[in-house]
């Protein structure tokens, strides 16, 4: 990668979370801007793939697959007995 494809940024961080990033750069002996990019990275991908369910979950509410909640409830109540209910699902 040249330095046209990257861009700095700058960030302040707490004294403790920096040298808890020097201390792990040091034993993979790695940078400490490989260690970030990597640690930004995986958090980006978390958080797109959040975005992505939470979508997911708002487009299947609008088109009525639900389940009723006191079905579910019902559900989580009889997990403790000696005969539970079967997993609910939706329409």
């Amino acid at each position: 990668m040249s330095h046209a494809d990257t861009k700095v940024v700058t960030a302040h961080l707490p004294r403790p979370l920096a040298e808890r990033i020097d201390a792990v750069a040091a034993r993979l002996d790695r940078s400490r801007g490989w260690i970030m990019k990597q640690a930004l990275t995986a958090w980006l991908d978390q958080e797109e793939e959040r975005d992505r369910l939470t979508r997911e979950g708002l487009a299947d509410v609008e088109a009525g697959n639900v389940i009723d909640h006191q079905a579910v409830q019902a559900w989580a109540d009889s997990l403790g007995t000696d005969q539970p209910f079967p997993l609910p699902t939706g329409r």
